[in-house]
């Protein structure tokens, strides 16, 4: 069953056949799946919804998915997100032209599922620390996953469960500019029926939170975007 902190995993498929096994198999192994079915959408889909991991066939219409990773891997907003190619070309030639364009790993189709999903956690982990468990730091910041714990300056914080779901999310990638939006589909859910009004409350909420007398305002407001946990910007 997912939660609001399931993964967001892209998958990048032309041919119903063989993404509509893999929708099911992902969400059924606890994952949150958003489609597209070329290079071009998949390069709007991840730009507009910055998934945790992009599932990217080798072979599509229109834009081919090397290109599709070449441009995902040149932008400054999308070339965190981890990239899983999908192949039919077995190739060392072409396994090497794909991570020399930036995929992060590959497998050869026909695949197991159960790898398949294996190498799909193993990214996350890797760009997600909170997933795998491990404490994330940022400055005088610790978020520790598996004890729930929060620390400035080793000092313990009291966060509600919106707030401390708002910084793991911050942690995970400081300096980021999150929208409203994409921290309400990370941090409430895609179907939650909340709106943007509700992001700016728990932000104060969150802010209130973190700094106490002489220290600085981890957050910053990114006017007409959004929020970034930026420590670098404060003097």
């Amino acid at each position: 069953m997912t939660t609001t902190s399931s993964p967001l995993v892209l998958i990048v498929e032309d041919e119903p056949a063989q993404r509509e096994p893999l929708e099911f198999n992902l969400a059924d192994a606890g994952f949150r799946v958003v489609t597209a079915e070329d290079g071009d959408e998949a390069v709007m889909v991840a730009e507009e919804e910055m998934p945790d991991l992009i599932l990217l066939d080798w072979m599509l219409p229109n834009t081919s998915g090397i290109e599709a990773c070449r441009q995902l891997k040149s932008r400054g907003d999308t070339k965190a997100i981890p990239i899983l190619m999908l192949t039919a070309r077995g190739e060392e030639s072409d396994l090497v032209r794909g991570l020399e364009t930036g995929a992060d790993d590959y497998i050869v189709k026909p695949y197991r599922v159960k790898e398949l999903v294996a190498r799909a956690r193993a990214l996350i982990r890797r760009s997600r620390p909170a997933v795998g468990g491990e404490t994330m730091t940022y400055g005088d910041l610790a978020v520790d996953p598996e004890r729930h714990r929060v620390t400035r300056d080793s000092v313990p914080l009291h966060l509600g469960p919106t707030e401390y779901r708002l910084l793991s999310t911050f942690m995970e990638r400081p300096g980021r500019v999150w929208t409203r939006d994409q921290l309400l589909d990370r941090v409430w859910g895609r179907e939650a029926d909340v709106d943007t009004r509700t992001v700016d409350v728990h932000i104060g909420r969150l802010r209130k939170s973190l700094t106490r007398p002489g220290q600085a305002d981890p957050i910053r407001t990114v006017r007409g975007v959004g929020y970034s946990l930026d420590l670098t910007s404060v003097s």
